[in-house]
């Protein structure tokens, strides 16, 4: 049986903070969170600073960078605001994310084709401070070899219309999407990139997609964050630890 690498768990944090913004005050506090979420089996933190600061904030950053003794994934727009606080932070990675304002949440993936040279200046820089970079895509050839071009060692393949597919019961969709995700991390893989997923995963997806041996690295919020109202955040992430680990525990025959 070949090889299969671990299979690291990222735990994104930004709906603590959407629910301790809907009241104000200092509770439930996201750090706390992060270091329960630690504690429990995340390899890391995921926090999306947004241009409206919607939920997480730049003190929230730097107290997660201060306090959590795991890598700290800072995910932004390609905007030179963020790139500051950034390389002023330095958490362990950056992932450039596309954002509009009247979203809900991040829909769809970064254009890298489209802007190409924008988001190799980001890239560049982000580098030189020495931060990973990722850039968060979708399962599209030709995104993920501009991807390699621009010089973003990770890619992390947006896996929503998937998950949405199954989510609604649409099983030939949902098929073929899954087949998109699996050619782009084979692809990406090929390339020389660092393979990560994420978006919209829950139990019974993150436990499918754990499967390919490509993928390195799932990046998970919402729905750790929304199970955990009725089952606590550290009992959610080990299950979801688990889910993922049998999963992996099947991917050696798909190597």
């Amino acid at each position: 049986m070949a090889y299969v690498s671990p299979l690291r768990l990222g735990v994104n944090i930004d709906h603590v903070a959407t629910i301790r913004n809907a009241r104000g005050g200092a509770h439930p506090d996201p750090v706390k969170a992060a270091r329960l979420a630690i504690l429990a089996g995340a390899d890391s933190i995921t926090a999306h600073l947004r241009e409206d600061r919607r939920h997480i904030r730049d003190d929230d950053i730097a107290r997660l960078k201060a306090q959590i003794r795991k890598p700290l994934n800072l995910e932004m727009a390609a905007m030179p605001e963020m790139v500051a606080i950034a390389v002023k932070t330095k958490p362990h990675a950056a992932c450039l994310v596309p954002e509009r304002r009247q979203e809900r949440t991040t829909e769809g993936g970064l254009d890298v084709t489209g802007k190409r040279k924008h988001i190799e200046a980001v890239v560049a820089e982000l580098k030189a401070a020495g931060i990973r970079v990722s850039l968060f895509i979708a399962p599209d050839e030709k995104q993920i070899e501009a991807a390699a071009v621009v010089g973003a060692p990770v890619i992390e393949i947006h896996t929503g219309a998937w998950c949405e597919a199954v989510e609604e019961g649409h099983a030939a969709i949902a098929a073929v999407e899954l087949q998109r995700i699996a050619a782009a991390a084979r692809r990406a893989k090929t390339l020389g990139l660092e393979v990560h997923a994420g978006h919209g995963l829950n139990y019974a997806t993150a436990e499918a997609v754990a499967v390919m041996p490509e993928i390195v690295e799932l990046n998970i919020g919402h729905f750790l964050i929304g199970e955990a109202v009725f089952g606590g955040l550290a009992e959610v992430v080990k299950t979801m630890r688990a889910a993922m680990d049998r999963g992996r525990a099947r991917s050696g025959s798909h190597a």
